[in-house]
C-alpha cells in the first residue's frame, strides 16, 4: 500500500486537493493529509467542505503545528508527498530549508530522503525570488508542477480542467489514471 502525504497550503486551489484526495483513496493508498492554518479557511470557503471530509479509512489528518506526526521523521516511511496547492510563501520555505511546520518539515524530510516532493504551484504572475525558489527546488530533486491546465483535451467544466491537473500530479505519483487520457495527435 502506497503511503502519500497530502499537504494544502493557504493558496487558492483546494479543489484540486479535493479530487487528488478521492482518487488517491479510491487507488487504495494511505493518505495523511496536513492543512495550514490558511489552507484550512481556503479549503472551507471553495469546497463547501469542513475538515471532516478527510475522515476515512486509510486517511489521516494531522494539525500543522504537530513536528511530533511520524511524517515529520525521516525513519517513517512514506512514499511521497504532493502539496497541493502550494503557496509562494510555502514554497520560499520549502526552497530554503525552513522546516517550521509540519508541511515544511515533510517537504524536508522527502528532499534529504530522495522521495518524490511535488508542489503544485499556485501564483500568477511569478517574481524573480518565486523563480529562484522553485528552480532550488528543482535543483534539488522536487516537481514543481503549475496548476496550468490544458485545452486540447477540450475541457467542458472547471471539473475537467481541474482533472487536467490532477492527473498530471497522478502521472508523476506513478499512479495510473484514467481521467485524462494520453494526448494523441492525428493530422487531419
Amino acid at each position: 500500500m502506497r503511503r502519500i502525504v497530502l499537504a494544502i497550503s493557504g493558496a487558492s486551489g483546494t479543489p484540486y486537493a479535493k479530487r487528488l484526495f478521492d482518487i488517491l483513496l479510491e487507488s487504495g493508498a494511505k493518505i495523511d493529509v496536513v492543512l495550514s492554518k490558511t489552507g484550512e479557511r481556503i479549503w472551507s470557503d471553495e469546497t463547501g467542505e469542513s475538515l471532516s471530509y478527510f475522515e476515512r479509512p486509510n486517511s489521516a489528518l494531522h494539525k500543522d503545528n504537530n513536528l511530533f506526526v511520524n511524517i515529520a521523521s525521516g525513519s517513517s516511511h512514506w512514499d511521497s508527498i504532493v502539496v497541493i496547492p502550494a503557496s509562494m510563501g510555502t514554497i520560499g520555505r520549502i526552497a530554503n530549508g525552513i522546516s517550521d511546520s509540519l508541511i515544511t518539515r515533510s517537504a524536508d524530510v522527502a528532499l534529504k530522503e530522495r522521495r518524490k516532493l511535488i508542489l503544485v504551484s499556485r501564483e500568477t504572475p511569478l517574481s524573480l525570488i518565486h523563480l529562484e525558489n522553485m528552480t532550488k527546488i528543482t535543483r534539488a530533486g522536487g516537481i514543481i508542477l503549475p496548476a496550468s491546465p490544458a485545452f486540447y483535451q477540450k475541457p467542458q467544466t472547471i471539473d475537467d480542467m481541474v482533472d487536467f491537473v490532477v492527473g498530471r500530479v497522478l502521472d508523476q505519483l506513478g499512479i495510473n489514471q484514467t481521467i485524462v487520457p494520453e494526448w494523441d495527435y492525428s493530422p487531419e
